[in-house]
């Protein structure tokens, strides 16, 4: 089999320029690194994990921890995630946060502390002071995803921005008696998410000068049968029923949607109803939606992660890095009926 030697030759670079190119420690121009990747394809050359963990120090495997799996939006920053990493030569370690408290102390306490990852992502934690001690103390670089956490790079979206803005695309249709379904007080523990959508949608009737009614307010579990089973209760009553209904996930908008077609109703001539995400089956079910971009948060959390792996002399502080969003406007949202 070939060694690093013999792919130096063939690319015409040094050693050293071969060891940085496929292990991805330390600066290589594209151009010399297409050469070493090349070369060591026309070779055969694989660099030995084992070897390379030894030199380095590393494993080349990062830790992701994440709440809930069976949830679109968290398997979609996952696979953003994965996909990123593999393009960057690096395994991962999943760790499902589904459980009860004690999983999330093991993870913390135990698993993460093995010397088994070289970085961790946090998708929708709010990291407590201990957790990101623990993790700093044995030098491994954190970012976290969905909210500020003190000394952490952050990538995190302004709920209270997205839930707003969501809110105000059924005012300006003309709709006044706008519905919410938010979550349950399981989805309230990190960062607050259901909190500051509902604080969104709040502050958007205030500005229009339509006063909240509680009646309009339903929670749910993030899923499309939480979202069917609340907007049959919103929906259920003919006299009192709103022209409008504001999601806080695409799934529960879309339960809501079912809801509506079983009870007869049409969507949007009787009901408008409005999610946040963009999930994959939103187009198909004509969903107007607030984009979030699951996946592309995921792939954002890898590429700050690896410039803390191999940071730059003028490395940036721990920050908060806002994430992008986008309102996209499909058949579910119109301008209530007049009659």
């Amino acid at each position: 089999m070939a060694g690093i030697e013999e792919v130096a030759k063939l690319a015409g670079v040094s050693t050293a320029t071969v060891s940085r190119a496929l292990s991805g420690r330390g600066h290589v121009s594209p151009g010399s690194k297409a050469k070493v990747v090349d070369a060591a394809a026309r070779l055969g050359y694989v660099v030995s994990s084992n070897a390379s963990s030894l030199a380095s120090g590393r494993t080349r495997n990062i830790g992701v921890v994440i709440p809930f799996l069976n949830r679109w939006f968290f398997s979609s920053v996952l696979e953003g995630a994965q996909q990123a990493l593999l393009r960057n030569g690096y395994d991962l370690t999943l760790y499902n946060l589904s459980g009860d408290g004690q999983e999330r102390s093991s993870v913390f306490e135990h698993f993460l502390l093995r010397q088994r990852v070289d970085a961790v992502i946090a998708v929708s934690l709010e990291l407590t002071e201990h957790e990101v001690a623990r993790l700093h103390e044995l030098g491994k670089p954190l970012v976290g995803v969905g909210g500020p956490i003190p000394d952490v790079r952050t990538l995190t979206i302004d709920d209270v921005a997205v839930a707003r803005l969501a809110t105000e695309h059924l005012i300006g249709l003309g709709h006044s008696r706008i519905a919410h379904i938010g979550g349950d007080p399981e989805f309230d523990l990190d960062f607050h998410l259901p909190t500051n959508r509902r604080i969104g949608y709040e502050a958007a009737l205030t500005d229009a000068g339509i006063e909240l009614d509680q009646r309009l307010v339903a929670p749910a579990d993030f899923t499309v049968r939480g979202g069917y089973h609340a907007a049959k209760q919103l929906l259920g009553v003919p006299h009192d029923r709103p022209t409008a209904i504001f999601a806080a996930s695409d799934e529960m908008a879309i339960g809501s949607i079912l809801t509506a077609r079983d009870l007869g109703l049409s969507v949007p001539r009787d009901v408008s109803i409005i999610g946040i995400d963009d999930h994959d089956l939103s187009e198909f079910f004509g969903l107007s939606t607030v984009a979030q971009f699951p996946r592309l948060q995921g792939e954002k959390a890898v590429e700050v992660l690896l410039e803390q792996l191999e940071p730059a002399a003028d490395a940036a502080p721990p920050a908060v890095t806002p994430l992008p969003y986008e309102l996209r406007v499909r058949s579910s949202t119109a301008r209530p009926v007049v009659e």
